[in-house]
């Protein structure tokens, strides 16, 4: 418990220290910060005087930052400059297609990643190894946003298997409007498990256990799947959970090549209508979803690796 504690700490406190900064920042980003919240509205003095009264802008930075961390805290990030909604709403409206699309991309990367990295293992030096690591090298050559259009042209465009853009309303809908976008996005972090799997499981050949396992006369299959594969479980973890934060935090080229309203897309908008109230709120979630993400590999370790459960005990 005491671990977990210290975890959850260091959470909070790097949640707001990043809160801190990008608060700051933004309130020092060139500009009239007044003609900025009021956006395209007619300049009156008493459209001027409304803005300066309902975003504080005659107090100081840190009185203005502890009354926005006041509302934040209890889930009131503010009103969208430009929409006049309320940030969560507009948030919550997108996160649904970008959690979407993140969830189907990790279940693709690593029901992809795995089985091959451990295929390459096993067979070392074969031509099945060869073929898997040179697939992975091309496929982390290809920039998402090329992949995207190239999806979109072969089975959007000539083939029309797929949709062309849009997330669908229902679920079935969904999953199908998602699943070149969730290909084009996993396609080289796919390929980055691969390597990171097989390297992991190479690791692990000339380890005692497997030498006593392959002289019990275990199969090779066996050997591989019941003893390797939890053993390559804490790279698996590290990646996967790095890869689904960035899912979460960093799909904007897939979003924008398939003209999904996610939060990539909320984001860029936010930023050239410069809607500070939505950037604020964006990049303090994008930092949650990181510091969280890490925070439940760290638990995932426990879990998996009896090893790092002794030693967090004992620290």
């Amino acid at each position: 418990m005491a671990f977990i504690a210290r975890r959850l700490a260091a959470a909070v406190l790097l949640l707001g220290v990043l809160s801190v900064l990008s608060y700051t920042l933004l309130a020092a980003a060139p500009g009239n910060l007044e003609q900025v919240l009021l956006g395209p509205r007619p300049s009156t003095p008493e459209a001027r005087a409304a803005i300066r009264a309902e975003f504080h802008l005659d107090d100081p930075v840190p009185v203005r930052y502890a009354a926005w961390l006041s509302d934040a805290v209890r889930g009131d990030f503010g009103t969208s400059v430009y929409t006049r909604e309320p940030v969560t709403e507009i948030i919550a409206d997108r996160l649904p297609v970008t959690a979407g699309l993140a969830g189907y991309a990790l279940i693709l990367t690593v029901g992809i990643g795995v089985p091959a990295g451990l295929a390459a293992a096993m067979r070392r030096g074969s031509a099945l190894d060869q073929g898997i690591t040179l697939s992975a090298l091309v496929a982390l050559a290809i920039p998402t946003f090329a992949m995207s259009i190239l999806l979109l042209y072969v089975f959007a465009v000539t083939l029309g298997w797929f949709p062309v853009f849009g997330a669908g309303e229902t679920a079935a809908e969904r999953i199908v409007h998602l699943t070149l976008p969730a290909i084009a996005l996993a396609t080289g972090q796919a390929a980055l498990l691969i390597r990171q799997m097989r390297a992991a499981a190479l690791d692990l050949v000339g380890q005692d256990y497997l030498t006593f396992a392959r002289a019990r006369g275990l199969s090779l299959p066996r050997i591989w799947i019941s003893y390797a594969l939890r053993n390559t479980a804490l790279p698996v973890l590290t990646v996967g959970g790095l890869l689904l934060a960035a899912n979460l935090t960093g799909a904007l080229f897939v979003e924008r090549a398939f003209g999904l309203q996610g939060l990539g897309a909320l984001l860029v908008g936010a930023v050239g209508q410069k809607d500070i109230p939505v950037v604020q709120a964006l990049v303090l979630l994008g930092g949650a979803v990181v510091v969280g993400v890490n925070l439940l590999i760290d638990l995932a370790y426990l879990a998996v690796d009896p090893r790092v459960r002794h030693g967090a005990v004992a620290a």
